[in-house]
């Protein structure tokens, strides 16, 4: 077993005590959300919603569904339909970046998100609270190098949430990456 297959194992373990695990997704409803869209989820994080669960496992409350059948797509309770709600909401100032995708709520409209175009999957932290004005990119922060390291930390409970301490740096890619 590779470094990453066990890790990904360790993951499903831990998911398998929430008593909120959805059952994966298939393939197929994979290619479908990606379709919708019109980026491909991170390898690892595709991994985990088609071998550990569609959400419902990690930190606080959980990853969100990545699709639910039974929400619209409008729906918040889902990274695609939050994805799809903040892009139809870009006319009143708030532009979502390219290739983003959001993972979970933290309350407060703070969301941890995964940049499906960076190698290692950074998670960022959007953060819309910290920013008065319509400049949505003073709302972005780099939360994790990686996937895995943001997932790691969970793991671990040595997440910044863990004792409400965040120190975290501006993401720099924003700018070029906002639609």
């Amino acid at each position: 077993m590779s470094g990453a297959e066990a890790f990904l194992e360790r993951v499903r373990r831990a998911a398998a005590d929430s008593e909120d695990l959805r059952d994966t997704i298939t393939p197929g409803e994979l290619e479908a959300v990606e379709r919708q869209l019109g980026f491909p989820l991170h390898p690892f994080l595709a991994a985990l919603y088609t071998t550990v669960g569609n959400g419902g496992f990690g930190p606080m409350d959980g990853l969100l569904r990545l699709c639910a059948p039974e929400l619209t797509d409008q729906d918040g309770r889902t990274g695609l339909g939050t994805t799809l709600r903040f892009r139809a909401e870009a006319g009143s100032g708030r532009r979502w970046p390219a290739d983003v995708l959001p993972i979970l709520a933290w309350g407060c409209g703070m969301m941890a998100c995964v940049d499906c175009r960076s190698a290692d999957g950074t998670v960022l932290l959007y953060e819309p609270n910290a920013n008065e004005g319509a400049d949505t990119s003073a709302a972005w922060f780099v939360d994790s190098p990686s996937l895995a390291d943001w997932l790691r930390t969970w793991l671990d409970r040595c997440g910044w949430y863990e004792d409400d301490q965040a120190d975290l740096p501006v993401w720099s890619e924003v700018a070029d990456r906002l639609r």
